[in-house]
C-alpha cells in the first residue's frame, strides 16, 4: 500500500567523494607512520682450504698469533707485541730476502686487533704480500 501517491521513490546512492577522501587520509597516515629500516650488512664469503697443504716456500715468513695475543715470528716469541717491535722482527726474519710472503696463522680465539697489528707491522716493514693460513675441517 502506497499512502504517498504524489511523492516519488528515491533510489539509494553511494557518494564516492567522501569515501575517496577518507581512503587518502588513511594512506597518508600510513605513509607518515611507517618506518623504512634498511639493514646494512657486509656479506663475506670466507675461503675454504680443501686442497692439501703444500710444503713451505723458502721465501715466506711465518707469524703465529696465539689466543692470548702473543706473537711468534718464525717460532720465536716476541716480548713486546706493538707494531714497531713486530715490524723489526719481520725485517730480521726476512733477512736479505726480497719481497717475502708473510703467512699469518692466527688462533681462532685470537683478537681481531692482534691480527690487524701484525698486518700493519708487515705494511710498515714494506712487505705487501700477506697470506692467511687455514685449517681444513675434520
Amino acid at each position: 500500500m502506497n499512502f504517498q501517491r504524489g511523492r516519488g521513490f528515491d533510489e539509494p546512492e553511494i557518494n564516492l567523494i567522501p569515501l575517496i577522501d577518507v581512503l587518502l587520509v588513511i594512506i597518508i597516515f600510513l605513509m607518515l607512520t611507517t618506518t623504512y629500516a634498511k639493514f646494512s650488512g657486509l656479506e663475506i664469503n670466507l675461503p675454504t682450504a680443501d686442497s692439501t697443504r703444500q710444503g713451505e716456500q723458502p721465501n715466506e715468513v711465518n707469524i703465529a698469533v696465539t689466543a692470548t695475543g702473543q706473537v711468534l715470528v718464525d717460532k720465536t716469541p716476541l716480548v713486546v707485541t706493538d707494531i714497531r717491535s713486530i715490524s723489526e722482527a719481520l725485517r730480521r726474519a726476512a733477512g736479505d730476502r726480497t719481497d717475502p710472503l708473510i703467512v699469518i696463522s692466527a688462533d681462532a680465539k685470537a683478537t681481531h686487533q692482534s691480527v690487524i697489528d701484525v698486518m700493519q707491522a708487515a705494511q710498515a716493514a714494506g712487505y705487501p704480500h700477506i697470506s692467511f693460513a687455514t685449517q681444513s675441517p675434520p
